[in-house]
């Protein structure tokens, strides 16, 4: 089902005990072996920015619950939410059922500003409660899905189930097996406030549920999640309150916010959410730039129709298939056989482009240059030199190309050696299989580019090629820039090659993408500023 114009305002929230209104807050979980470390942990959640915390209290290791509990509550510095989730709802606490709900029944009395309750127990804690529950205390009843996200219809069933339990807030997390799965999300969120039902919190688990955590101020959810620390998480897939204040710009989300992403798979290496999000907030482009962990781009791209997600940039291994998806491809991307730019038009339409081979010949003409083997009023350095490619997919194209208009002689090398020689045979080049490149050197001071993700992070100890084969190449150039000097380049340059991070492709590539998404002048210096920094 479609994600098509779902955009309200976003839910009203308590005022009470400093928590903010009419915005959807940010919560941090935390988890600790005692009460003591436990406010540890609250004070560093107040000092990151959340808006309030959630005690898991089957986290804690020594636990005495009549002490603890109003210690707690008195320590706080924040709204305070407790959870005692048990094994069978994905938590740690294995005892006695009657025993845990009456935990949650003290924290309730005691002043908890919030109280987590299971659907599957939210009879039995109401009958426990007999109607006495606090006028402070908001009951959140959850429901979590660790294997799927069901369809709309069931997941509408089951936010009106868990209204009925009396429920002052509903929260359902399900999990992601596809990106697409978040739309559904979407669209339950939405239209529960529309249909004038209580505050939700509607989350999606792992990491292709990520944009559900980070997007929800757009879509009117009531809270989201954010860890102290990467990887320390109380669910999969949740980010870092850092991550959501300073790289997403989450306080600056809205109804009205546009949304744009680097599609790919792998993705979450992928510096460009950084970089656009900077941007966005200096230059007050109400715009957020997400990872987007992508296995069906048409899927994806039909199930995210709104124009609310207005732009995309493509990496591996979609950028071939990108040139299918849209309704339009400029002239040089039907050429290359690869788009890396998607923009939704205001009519829905989706126009593709390929900045790729403009940002990565720019960078390798300019390292030729610096090397003083032309002038730059002679035309490219890159004519008549020979240009070894390794890779023939959308980077590949897009430099195979690049390398052609500049009048050099390219050649491509490949893991299989049909895709070289198809490639190949579009430019007018010269086909080698991969294991075939480290014995491969006809001539001296050649130009190699490396489109692959081979020394790509985690793999930062591989190489396509040979040390020894790198002394026939004038420069090299590895897309790869994570890390920026892969092990290709620091062997290049070892052997005396000129070298041309992948940055410098990637700054190239983002200028015109930065301006297509946006409409306005692109930051260079700011650009290559926050590029500098990482």
């Amino acid at each position: 089902m479609e994600l098509d114009q779902l955009v309200v305002p976003a839910v009203k929230m308590s005022s009470e005990r400093g928590i903010r209104s009419g915005t959807t807050l940010i919560c941090a979980p935390l988890m600790a072996d005692s009460a003591e470390e436990m406010v540890v942990l609250m004070n560093k959640a107040m000092s990151c920015g959340a808006d309030l915390v959630e005690v898991r209290l089957d986290s804690l290791k020594r636990f005495d619950p009549p002490r603890d509990v109003d210690y707690l509550i008195k320590q706080c510095p924040l709204p305070i939410l407790f959870t005692y989730r048990p094994r069978w709802e994905g938590g740690q606490y294995d005892g006695d059922e009657e025993s845990r709900l009456e935990v949650l029944q003290l924290a309730m009395e005691l002043g908890a500003d919030y109280i987590d309750v299971e659907l599957k127990a939210a009879d039995k804690f109401n009958t426990l409660m007999r109607a006495k529950k606090p006028e402070k205390c908001k009951l959140i009843v959850s429901s979590h899905n660790y294997q799927y996200t069901p369809s709309v219809e069931d997941l509408g069933n089951l936010v009106a189930v868990i209204q009925a339990s009396g429920a002052d807030i509903v929260k359902i997390a399900t999990f992601a097996l596809d990106i697409t799965d978040v739309a559904r999300i979407f669209q339950i969120t939405v239209h529960s406030q529309v249909s004038g039902c209580v505050p939700i919190i509607a989350l999606v688990m792992g990491e292709r549920g990520l944009i559900s955590r980070i997007l929800c101020p757009k879509f009117g959810g009531y809270l989201t999640f954010g860890t102290l620390e990467s990887g320390v998480v109380s669910a999969p897939g949740q980010p870092t309150i850092t991550d959501l204040l300073n790289l997403y710009n989450f306080r600056q989300i809205g109804p009205d916010t546009k949304i744009y992403g680097i599609i790919g798979k792998p993705v979450g290496h992928s510096k460009s959410p950084i970089l656009y999000n900077e941007a966005f907030r200096s230059a007050g482009f109400k715009g957020v730039y997400v990872h987007l962990l992508v296995d069906d781009l048409q899927k994806f791209l039909g199930s995210y129709s709104s124009t609310d997600f207005a732009g995309f940039s493509c990496t591996i291994p979609h950028k071939e298939s990108a040139v299918k998806c849209c309704d339009e491809v400029d002239s040089v991307a039907k050429s290359i056989g690869a788009v890396n730019c998607i923009v939704r038009r205001n009519n829905g339409k989706l126009f593709g482009c390929n900045t790729d081979y403009v940002g990565a010949i720019s960078a390798i003409e300019d390292g030729l240059r610096g090397s003083h083997l032309t002038d730059s009023a002679a035309g490219s350095p890159l004519a008549g030199k020979l240009f070894v490619v390794i890779g023939a997919g959308g980077a590949g194209k897009a430099l195979a190309y690049g390398a052609k208009e500049k009048g050099a002689r390219v050649v491509i090398a490949n893991r299989t050696y049909d895709r070289a020689r198809e490639l190949a045979d579009t430019v007018g080049g010269q086909a080698l299989s991969l294991s075939d490149l480290n014995s491969f050197c006809p001539e001296d001071d050649m130009v190699l580019a490396n489109t692959t993700s081979i020394g790509m992070q985690p793999k930062i100890d591989e190489s396509p090629i040979s040390k020894e084969a790198l002394k026939s190449y004038k420069l090299v150039f590895d897309a790869v820039y994570t890390p920026k000097i892969t092990r290709l380049l620091k062997e290049a340059d070892e052997c005396g090659a000129k070298i041309v991070t992948g940055v410098e492709m990637f700054i190239g590539q983002a200028y015109e993408q930065y301006e297509r998404f946006t409409g306005l002048p692109v930051p260079k210096e700011l650009f290559r500023h926050i590029m500098a920094t990482y």
